[in-house]
């Protein structure tokens, strides 16, 4: 029998029972428009990481203090004090791979202007800072190595700390704030960057220089961070080995003693969080094919009811002379299309919801090619596989005892 009336058949035989065939479909449905919307948020994700962390410089390093604990726990930390000017210096002189360099000493507190205050934190750095985290001032003026050696009471303000400070939209340029207790006047806005994909405000800050925050507002020679600028991205890896032998030096560590600091680059960062993201957007999408598998079984139990219903049909058929084959073709490409329509449908409802989460939750979606190609390759392989059996049920049926069936 051609293939092209096997399609037919099945065809009329779905338009029969056009409530019970949708029912069928709906597992496949849900199966495949949470797999493809799954696949877009974690591609998205991945992306926005990406994209973010290259923002930052792609060839950034930053240098953190590491605490041997007893019981040989190393934690990790900003109040752990093993990173001092000496070590910037020593970093500057001996790293040549090393472009810019920027310590980083912060606290966080109250900042007050007259009547307003706002919780916020402050970041005590070098100039070059700015230029290792891309930043940039919109509005003033950046404060100098003379400022920083004079450890001159000056900052520079995040928007959202200029929102808050001075509510009525005044200049803040030349204005005298107070962070706790110290006294720093503005001499300049950063330029706005928003929400991180992390959550966090990048404009709820306040950069000064490092040793006016050192002395003044934590009365510490210690800094909870080091950030520095490989001369270029590929030079990282060298840039690394370089700070690792020069920090080493500086701490006087003997060999086979563990580093009191720990180093990365934006390179580990992003393998890292890509990691994160593929293995839980590989969890999410592993629970979302549990419908597939549950409208499988739906495709199987249905085709099994369709059988026992439409046996003296069957037997008919082979009774003029269908063979076995041709009844087994008719009942899989059954399955195939209950299997095929339902994955249409979810490709449409998956795609329509990659489309509405950002709009409605701004999460980040990509929508693949591959996740739509799997998906109908699984629907396919559903069909085939949960509708073999019933249809091998079918075409072994004997004719005369199909014909006696009531």
């Amino acid at each position: 029998m051609k293939i092209l009336n096997l399609i037919l058949l099945a065809m009329k035989a779905l338009q029969r029972n056009k409530l019970r065939a949708l029912l069928t479909m709906l597992g496949i449905i849900i199966g495949v428009a949470s797999v493809i919307t799954m696949m877009s948020i974690g591609e998205g994700s991945k992306q926005s990481i990406n994209a973010s962390l290259s923002s930052m410089g792609s060839n950034m390093i930053t240098i953190m203090p590491y605490s041997n604990e007893p019981g040989g726990a190393r934690l990790q930390g900003s109040s752990f004090k093993t990173l001092t000017i000496k070590d910037v210096e020593a970093l500057g002189k001996n790293a040549p791979d090393i472009a810019l360099i920027s310590p980083l000493a912060s606290s966080s507190g109250q900042a007050i202007s007259g009547a307003s205050n706002w919780p916020t934190s402050i970041q005590g750095v070098s100039p070059e800072y700015l230029d290792i985290r891309k930043l940039s001032v919109k509005d003033g003026i950046i404060f100098s190595e003379q400022d920083v050696k004079s450890s001159a009471k000056v900052c520079l303000l995040g928007k959202t700390v200029v929102d808050n400070l001075f509510p009525n939209g005044e200049d803040p340029i030349g204005k005298i704030i107070r962070f706790g207790k110290i006294p720093f006047q503005v001499i300049g806005v950063l330029t706005p960057k928003g929400t991180s994909n992390f959550g966090q405000d990048q404009d709820d800050i306040i950069i000064a220089p490092y040793s006016t925050v050192q002395k003044r507002v934590l009365s510490s020679i210690y800094f909870s961070q080091i950030y520095a600028s490989a001369t270029t991205e590929a030079a990282s890896d060298k840039a690394v080995t370089e700070a690792t032998a020069v920090l080493r030096d500086t701490h006087r560590l003997r060999d086979g003693q563990e580093d009191d600091f720990q180093i990365r680059t934006q390179a580990e960062l992003m393998t890292m969080l890509n990691s994160t993201s593929s293995m839980m957007t590989a969890l999410l999408t592993a629970v979302a094919s549990i419908s597939l598998v549950i409208g499988g079984i739906g495709i199987m139990n249905i085709m099994y009811v369709s059988v026992t219903e439409r046996t003296r049909e069957i037997g008919l058929r082979m009774s003029i002379g269908a063979r076995g084959i041709d009844i087994l073709l008719q009942f899989l490409i059954e399955a195939i299309m209950i299997s095929i329509t339902g994955g249409v449908i979810g490709v449409i409802l998956g795609i329509s919801a990659a489309l509405i989460i950002p709009a409605m939750l701004n999460w980040p979606t990509v929508i693949s090619e591959s996740s739509i190609v799997i998906s109908f390759l699984v629907c396919a392989v559903t069909g085939i596989f949960f509708g073999y059996y019933p249809a091998l049920k079918a075409s072994g049926l004997d004719p005369i005892e199909a014909l006696r069936y009531e």
